[in-house]
């Protein structure tokens, strides 16, 4: 019997189902968010290679309040803390799970958790439990976040939840957000998934482009398979907030520690952005103004989202330019309230390859 058949036939008739499709290695790739084609540098993974086979072993093995915490993920710990500020961290199993941990276990009865409406859905996901109360203000309204700080005087913790670059429309929170929190005496959860590695001097984020003096209310998130080309994700905050989280946060007690290939991976990626921060600063900048010269749009970071509003044609665009040798994202309702074709001006493409996808892409403008 097929149980959803109902709702997979729906799904077709409104233009919205899915599919996998194994990765084809021959077409070139705007549609990852690998954005500084680092999961192509045989070098960072030769060198994390050869470490792990210094070591007795090469799985994790358990979760991190087990036996699972190891010296790898410790030094990686360390050094984020170092290149971005913050007193303390934990690496987490990915992105997904980061967010579910820090909501669901830092807004307790009598707070309020304030989100953006374009958070990522994981974040989203998490406000469905039954212990947290959330309001939603408009996409990078800070007008309507304060007038919503007034309606709730008596909120035991007030908890803010915004991203660095917003993953579908790619444009930058808004900076007074850190000032309106520390007025307001506001927890900060800042997902920097798609701004660390993109954006500020160092590259590390929008704390890094804003030039944020870190706080004991910030909260930073930050995954490992996009710029870092890796897997897993990171939390760093003050001391006694990650101490909360280690105990109380589900998704980092009960689950399997990040793998020690990806935390030591992430951890040379790290050092080569560091290491390589104005190289890849002048790479991203070109990009940027390949897309302005010819589609006419100003990016923050990397993330290209250009307006198709049609489910079907996104899709046929999409497909149409896979044919021709270019990878991009169709992205369709309800990840997005209009259909879009998602590029990645990714810096493991060369420019002039940009510049052939965007001569394409124009045409169907």
């Amino acid at each position: 019997m097929n149980y959803y058949e109902n709702e997979i036939k729906a799904l077709k008739k409104s233009g919205r189902f899915r599919t996998r499709e194994v990765l084809d290695t021959t077409v070139l790739d705007f549609a990852s968010n690998d954005y500084l084609g680092l999961s192509h540098n045989k070098d960072l993974h030769k060198a994390t290679c050869q470490e792990l086979d210094k070591l007795p072993l090469h799985s994790s093995k358990a979760s991190l309040l087990v036996n699972g915490y190891h010296q790898i993920h410790k030094d990686f710990e360390d050094a984020l803390c170092d290149a971005n500020g913050f007193d303390a961290g934990v690496v987490v199993g990915s992105g997904f799970n980061a967010n579910m941990a820090m909501i669901e276990s830092l807004v307790r009865k009598g707070d309020i958790l304030f989100m953006d409406e374009k958070y990522h859905a994981s974040g989203v996901l998490a406000t469905n439990l039954a212990s947290v109360e959330v309001v939603f203000f408009k996409h990078n309204d800070m007008s309507e976040l304060k007038s919503l700080f007034a309606k709730f005087p008596c909120a035991k913790r007030k908890i803010v939840a915004v991203e660095g670059i917003y993953s579908m429309d790619g444009d930058l929170v808004d900076k007074e957000v850190f000032e309106i929190c520390e007025n307001e005496d506001a927890l900060l959860i800042v997902d920097e998934a798609h701004s660390s590695g993109v954006v500020g001097d160092k590259l590390m984020g929008v704390f890094d482009l804003y030039n944020i003096e870190i706080k004991s209310n910030h909260i930073k998130m930050g995954t490992l398979g996009k710029a870092y080309g890796s897997f897993g994700a990171y939390i760093l905050a003050s001391a006694h907030i990650i101490e909360y989280l280690i105990n109380r946060a589900k998704p980092i007690i009960y689950a399997t520690s990040l793998s020690l290939y990806d935390t030591r991976l992430a951890h040379y990626s790290l050092e080569y952005i560091l290491g390589n921060c104005d190289k890849l600063k002048k790479q991203i900048k070109e990009r940027q103004l390949i897309v302005k010269e010819i589609l006419d749009i100003e990016v923050d970071g990397l993330i290209v989202p250009i307006l198709i509003d049609d489910n079907r044609k996104v899709i046929e665009i999409k497909n149409q330019l896979f044919e021709e040798g270019f990878a991009i994202g169709g992205i369709r309702q309800p990840t997005v309230p209009h259909a879009i074709l998602r590029v990645i001006a990714r810096l493991g493409q060369t420019p002039d390859e940009l510049k052939s996808l965007c001569q394409k892409i124009a045409k169907f403008r």
